[in-house]
C-alpha cells in the first residue's frame, strides 16, 4: 500500500489543526459522560455524570481526525463535500464537529454555541428526550443512519451519481467491511460515470476491532489487503499510526494527494470521453481504537483494543478511581485552552471550518429535500390502452409502464434512474433502453447489449446495493425507481426497516425537507412464478411494509394496465413515502379504460357496477385485491351469474391496500359508514387477495362486518406447476371462491347443491389435464369475461 511520508502542514496549521481535534474529541467524551459541569469549571462530582452511560468512543476519534482534516481541504479547494461514516454508532463526533462549526445551532437555535448550548448538548445526548447515540436524521449533514452496518458506501455512490461536483467521504468500519452489502458495494465504482457523476472517497477505518472481537481485515495483513482493495478497483492509501504529529501530516499528504487524483481522473473523463477505467483512490486509516481515551482500566489494557468500543469507564458514579481517571482524561484536552471563559470556541478553532453550506454539517445535499425538482411528467393518456369493454386485451402491464417510464426518463436526465437487479428487460420494462443504457464502466463485449458509461439504469445483482443507491440518490434530493422480484426484496427487509425510520423521524423536524418517495415495484410475483416454483413464489413483503408507521407507506396492487399506469404516476409525484406497487408482467386482461382507471385509483377501492347486478342490496361481496384474485374473482362471478341466476353479486375492488384500515389507523382509511356502504354490515364477504390472507383480517378485524369476511390468499403451497395450478393449490380459484359463496350465502346451499358439485369436479378434471397435458384447461386459458354481463 502507498504510504506518504511528507509533511505538508507548517507547525503554526498543525497546532491548529490537532487542537480541532482534541476540541471534537473533548465534545465527544462530554456527551457520553457529562449531565453538568460541562467546562469543568470545578473539580468532577458523581452527580455531574448521567446515570445511563451510552455511547460509543472506539471509534470517535478517527472520525474527529478525518472531519477535522476534511474541513482543511474543503477551505483550500472551495470543495463541495458530504461525510458518511459507516462505523455505527459514531454520533458523538458529528455531533461534536456539527457544533464547533456552528451547523448545529443554525439548525437548532436553542443549542448556542456558548457554555450554555455546550451543556445542552452534552445532556441530550442518549438521554431520554435527546438525540440517539448514532448519526440519526436529528443531525444536520446526515443521510446515513449507521445503527445498522453494511450501507455506508451505497449511500456514499448513491448521493454521488448525478452529483459532479460533489466529493462524499465515506468512512467504511472494518467491522461494517465484514457484512455482505459492503462487500458487494465496493463494485460501485463501476457504475460510476466520472464524467457527470460526483466522486465517493472511501475511507477504511481499520482500528482493529467490532464489539467483541478483532476485525477480520486487521488481521490479514498489509499484502492481502492491498490485493483485496485493489481487485475491487481502487488505489490504496495507508496512513498509520499513534503519534498524533506523526498522523496529522500523513493524512494531510494523503488527501491533498487522492483529491488531486480524483480531480485528474474527472478531468481526464470530461475532456477525453471514452477513456479507460482507471482505479479510484482510497485511504485505509489505522490508527487505535479509543485513542487518547484510557490506556488501562483497573489493571485491563483499554485503547487500541475491543475494550474501547463502548465507554471505558463504566463505574465512574461509584467508584472514585474511575471518576478521577474521567476527569484526567478529559482535562487531557485541555478544554480551557479552545473554548472561551463563555464556552465560545476559539479563533484558533473557528478559523479552520468552512463557510456557509461548505460546511459538511450544512451542506444542502444532507437535506436533500431542498434540492429537490419535481419531476417533468408525461400525459398519462397517451400511454393508456384501449379498453372498449371490461375483459380487452390481452395488455402485458409492466410492458406498457416501460413505455412510460422511458419518456419519464427521457425528460428528466440527471434527475431519475431506475434500479433494479438484473431484472429490467425480465420485467418488461426494457423499453427504457431506447433512451437510456445500463451503467457499466467496465470491460463492454461486441455481444452485450445496452451497455455504457453514461446509463442511467443501475443493475447489479445484489438487492442491498441497489437499495443503498437509490436511497442515497433520494436522500440528496432525487427521484428514482425500484423494479424487482417479489419474492426477491425480502432482501431489503432490513433496509426499508431503516428508511422508513428516518422518513418517521424527519417528519418531526421542520428543518428537514420532504424528499422523494421510495417507490417499489414488485412484478414475478408469487401467482405468476409457476416456471420457477416454489423459491420465487412470497408476497410477505407487503405484510412487512405495513408494519411500518401509517403516515410513511402506502402498499398499492392494481388489477390491470390502465390502473398501474396512474398508480406508477402518482408515486413519482408523491414525497415522503415507501410506496409499494404489486403488478404482474404477463399477459391478461384489462378491466377499465384510462378515466375509469384515474376515478378508481382515486377513489382506491370501489364497486365495480358493470361486473355487479345487486341493485344496492347484494346476497354476498366479492372483493379482490391483486390482478390474478381480481381475475380470478370476475371468473367466478360469471360462473355464478350462469349457473345461480337471480343471486345478488356485488364487486368490489381495492387498488389501495391501507383503505381497508380504519381511518384512526392510516391517512387513507376508509371511515366506519363508507365502508359498511361498500361491505354492507351484515352480508357475506368473500375477500380474494394476492397475500397471506392474515394481513386482511388484521387491516379489518374492528370493522363491524368482520365476522363475515373470509379471505383466500397465499397460504404456502407452490411449485412448478401451470398458472392456474398455483390458484387452485391456494384455494384461490374461480372454483373455489364460488363454492365459498355457495357455502356463506344463508339458503343458497341446498339449492345450489349441483352446482357445487359441479364445481368440486371442475377442480378434479383440472388436476388430471394438468398433469396429462402439462397446461391449464381450455375453458380457463381462453376464458373471457361475457360481453353481456357488463
Amino acid at each position: 500500500m502507498r504510504q506518504l511520508l511528507d509533511k505538508p502542514l507548517a507547525s503554526a496549521e498543525l497546532q491548529a489543526i490537532n487542537a480541532y481535534w482534541r476540541a471534537a474529541n473533548y465534545l465527544s467524551v462530554g456527551q457520553i459522560y457529562l449531565m453538568h459541569n460541562a467546562l469543568l469549571t470545578e473539580p468532577l462530582q458523581p452527580e455531574h455524570i448521567k446515570p445511563r452511560l451510552l455511547g460509543h468512543w472506539g471509534t470517535t476519534p478517527g472520525l474527529n481526525l478525518i472531519y477535522a482534516h476534511l474541513n482543511r481541504v474543503i477551505k483550500q479547494r472551495d470543495q463541495s463535500m458530504m461525510y458518511v461514516i459507516g462505523p455505527g454508532h459514531g454520533g458523538p463526533a458529528i455531533a461534536a464537529n456539527a457544533w464547533l462549526e456552528g451547523s448545529y445551532t443554525d439548525t437548532y437555535p436553542d443549542v448556542t454555541r456558548d457554555a450554555a448550548g455546550l451543556q445542552t448538548l452534552f445532556r441530550q445526548f442518549s438521554f431520554p428526550g435527546g438525540i440517539p447515540s448514532h448519526v440519526a436524521p436529528e443531525l444536520p449533514g446526515s443521510i446515513h443512519e449507521g445503527g445498522e452496518l453494511g450501507y455506508s458506501l451505497s449511500h456514499a455512490y448513491g448521493a454521488a451519481f448525478d452529483n459532479p461536483d460533489l466529493v462524499v467521504a465515506c468512512v467504511i468500519g472494518d467491522g461494517e467491511a465484514e457484512t455482505g452489502p459492503l462487500a458487494a458495494s465496493w463494485h460501485s465504482n463501476k457504475f460510476l460515470d466520472p464524467r457527470t457523476d460526483g466522486a465517493v472517497l472511501p475511507i477504511l477505518h481499520l482500528n482493529g476491532y467490532k464489539i467483541a472481537n478483532p476485525a477480520v481485515l486487521a488481521r490479514i495483513g498489509d499484502e492481502e489487503l492491498t490485493k483485496l482493495l485493489e481487485g475491487y478497483g481502487h488505489r490504496p492509501y495507508l496512513v498509520d499510526g499513534d503519534d498524533p504529529e506523526l498522523v496529522h501530516q500523513a493524512i494531510a499528504a494523503t488527501l491533498d494527494v487522492v483529491l488531486d487524483e480524483i480531480a485528474e481522473i474527472q478531468t481526464e473523463a470530461r475532456t477525453n470521453p471514452g477513456t479507460p477505467r482507471r482505479p479510484w483512490p482510497m485511504i485505509v486509516l489505522r490508527t487505535p481504537k479509543g485513542w487518547t481515551g484510557p490506556r488501562e482500566v483497573d489493571g485491563v489494557p483499554i485503547e487500541g483494543t475491543w475494550r474501547a468500543h463502548q465507554v471505558p469507564l463504566t463505574g465512574v458514579r461509584t467508584s472514585p478511581e474511575h471518576l478521577a481517571m474521567l476527569e484526567t482524561w478529559l482535562r487531557s484536552y485541555r478544554i480551557e485552552e479552545l473554548l472561551d471563559a463563555d464556552g465560545r470556541p476559539v479563533a484558533e478553532l473557528t478559523d479552520q471550518v468552512p463557510a456557509g453550506e461548505r460546511r459538511m454539517g450544512s451542506t444542502p445535499h444532507a437535506n436533500g429535500g431542498l434540492l429537490t425538482r419535481s419531476l417533468n411528467l408525461p400525459p398519462l393518456s397517451q400511454y393508456a390502452v384501449d379498453v372498449p369493454q371490461p375483459g380487452s386485451g390481452p395488455h402485458e402491464p409492466t410492458r406498457v409502464l416501460g413505455t412510460f417510464l422511458r419518456d419519464v426518463m427521457s425528460a428528466n436526465l440527471q434527475n431519475f434512474r431506475v434500479f433494479g437487479p438484473d431484472e429490467t428487460a425480465s420485467n418488461r420494462l426494457d423499453a427504457i433502453y431506447e433512451t437510456t443504457a445500463k451503467a457499466w464502466n467496465a470491460e463492454i463485449l461486441p455481444t452485450d447489449e445496452h451497455l455504457a458509461t453514461g446509463g442511467r439504469v443501475m443493475e447489479i445483482l445484489s438487492e442491498h446495493t441497489c437499495q443503498g443507491w437509490l436511497e442515497g440518490y433520494l436522500l440528496t434530493g432525487r427521484h428514482g425507481w425500484f423494479s424487482c422480484y417479489e419474492a426477491f426484496v425480502h432482501l431489503v427487509d432490513s433496509m426499508v426497516n431503516q428508511h422508513a425510520k428516518w422518513l418517521k423521524v424527519s417528519r418531526a423536524l421542520p428543518w428537514r425537507r420532504t424528499i422523494p418517495s421510495l417507490n417499489y415495484l414488485l412484478t414475478s410475483h408469487v401467482w405468476r412464478q409457476d416456471n420457477n416454483g416454489f423459491s420465487h413464489q412470497d408476497p410477505g413483503f407487503i405484510d412487512h411494509v405495513v408494519n411500518k408507521k401509517a403516515e410513511v407507506i402506502r402498499v398499492y396492487l392494481p388489477p390491470d394496465t390502465n390502473t398501474l399506469l396512474v398508480v406508477s404516476d402518482h408515486c413519482l409525484r408523491s414525497r415522503g413515502y415507501i410506496n409499494v406497487v404489486v403488478a404482474g408482467k404477463q399477459p391478461q386482461p384489462s378491466w377499465l379504460d384510462h378515466d375509469s382507471a384515474v376515478l378508481h385509483c382515486a377513489r382506491g377501492i370501489g364497486v365495480w357496477p358493470w361486473a355487479s347486478n345487486d341493485d344496492g342490496d347484494p346476497d354476498v361481496v366479492l372483493a379482490c385485491a391483486g390482478d390474478v384474485p381480481t381475475l380470478e374473482t370476475l371468473a367466478a362471478v360469471s360462473l355464478l351469474r350462469e349457473h345461480v341466476p337471480g343471486l345478488k353479486i356485488r364487486v368490489v375492488n381495492v387498488v389501495d391496500l391501507m383503505r381497508l384500515e380504519p381511518a384512526s389507523e392510516h391517512p387513507h382509511g376508509l371511515s366506519d359508514a363508507e365502508f359498511d356502504a361498500i361491505f354492507t354490515t351484515d352480508k357475506p364477504v368473500i375477500f380474494a387477495y394476492h397475500g397471506y390472507p392474515s394481513l386482511i383480517h388484521r387491516l379489518t378485524y374492528r370493522r363491524h362486518n368482520h365476522a363475515n369476511l373470509h379471505v383466500r390468499g397465499y397460504k404456502e403451497e407452490g411449485t412448478t406447476t401451470t398458472p392456474f395450478d398455483m390458484v387452485v393449490r391456494n384455494d384461490l380459484d374461480r372454483y373455489h371462491l364460488a363454492m365459498d359463496v355457495i357455502d356463506r350465502v344463508p339458503g343458497l346451499g341446498h339449492r345450489a347443491a349441483e352446482t357445487r358439485q359441479w364445481l368440486t369436479d371442475q377442480r378434479a378434471r383440472h388436476h388430471a389435464y394438468i398433469v396429462e397435458h402439462g397446461e391449464d384447461l381450455p375453458e380457463v386459458r381462453n376464458w373471457q369475461w361475457p360481453a353481456d354481463l357488463s
